[in-house]
């Protein structure tokens, strides 16, 4: 069996309890036959616990990571063939993966017994994003090796210095065959167009009922009009037989007025003359 590798026995020691790292590191060295590697062992320096929390979790978590981060690498690839509403909701979905990974680092970390702080937290999610943008900062990350936690802004140098061994000899990730990569854009505009024509629907969908309230709330109010209409036509009609009943009562009524009159009128005369009668006497 071959000798382990400085890069796999850095590896072991940054993945190891914070607390015992400089008597862990001191023991491998003793460990080893080469004079050079020890030497290159004892001066390994101590992660920075940001560090350590991302060692940990690319260590225990290689699966994990390393699907993400593969999926990081092909919206690398994509994102010049996306619009601005894509890119903004893969934007939204990277991030919300990052967090999801620093948390579970976190936990992680946690059941080991070390605590992690928000400040420790968050520069385990920067390193994290910082593999999600740059394919260098990916294989630092999948190390398991990082001194100190990488900014997204991190230059290649920068990514180079807070790596212990040489972080070039790390394998890539592996890429997907042209005929997929093609499939997935296609997926993708598929995906996008379908989104589109649900929210074109959606829309239609909201127009239609807002149409249908208000088609019947006019079908309510014919309703109530022409119940309306009906009680106004019944009452038309009665008035229409009370003057049927006047019309047809009027000339009698007529006729005896006329025949009281005539009577008041010979009342009037017979008072006259009884009137005459009695000046005379």
């Amino acid at each position: 069996m071959a000798d382990p590798s400085f890069e796999e026995i850095a590896a072991a020691l940054y993945a190891g309890s914070p607390e015992a790292f400089v008597a862990s590191r001191k023991d491998r060295a003793s460990e080893v036959d080469d004079a050079e590697l020890a030497s290159r062992i004892l001066a390994l320096r101590k992660p920075s616990i940001a560090a350590w929390v991302v060692n940990v979790f690319a260590q225990e978590r290689a699966g994990q990571l390393g699907e993400a981060l593969r999926l990081a690498a092909e919206l690398r690839e994509a994102q010049d063939e996306l619009d601005a509403p894509a890119l903004a909701k893969l934007g939204r979905e990277r991030r919300a993966l990052t967090r999801r990974l620093a948390e579970t680092a976190a936990e992680l970390a946690g059941s080991r017994g070390e605590r992690v702080t928000p400040a420790t937290r968050e520069a385990v999610e920067r390193s994290i994003s910082a593999a999600f943008f740059d394919s260098l900062a990916a294989s630092a990350v999948a190390s398991g090796r990082l001194l100190w936690a990488l900014e997204p802004t991190a230059s290649t140098a920068d990514i180079r210095d807070a790596v212990a061994g040489d972080v070039a000899s790390l394998e890539p990730a592996p890429q997907r065959p042209p005929d997929e990569l093609q499939e997935r854009r296609a997926r993708r505009e598929a995906e996008r167009r379908l989104a589109v024509a649900e929210k074109d629907q959606a829309t239609a969908e909201r127009e239609l009922a807002k149409q249908d309230v208000e088609l019947q709330a006019l079908r309510d109010r014919a309703a109530e009009l022409a119940e309306k209409a009906e009680e106004l036509e019944a009452e038309l009609a009665r008035i229409h037989a009370a003057a049927s009943h006047v019309e047809r009562d009027m000339p009698e009524v007529q006729e005896r007025r006329a025949t009281a009159a005539e009577r008041v009128g010979a009342a009037e005369e017979a008072v006259e003359l009884a009137r005459k009668a009695l000046d005379a006497l």
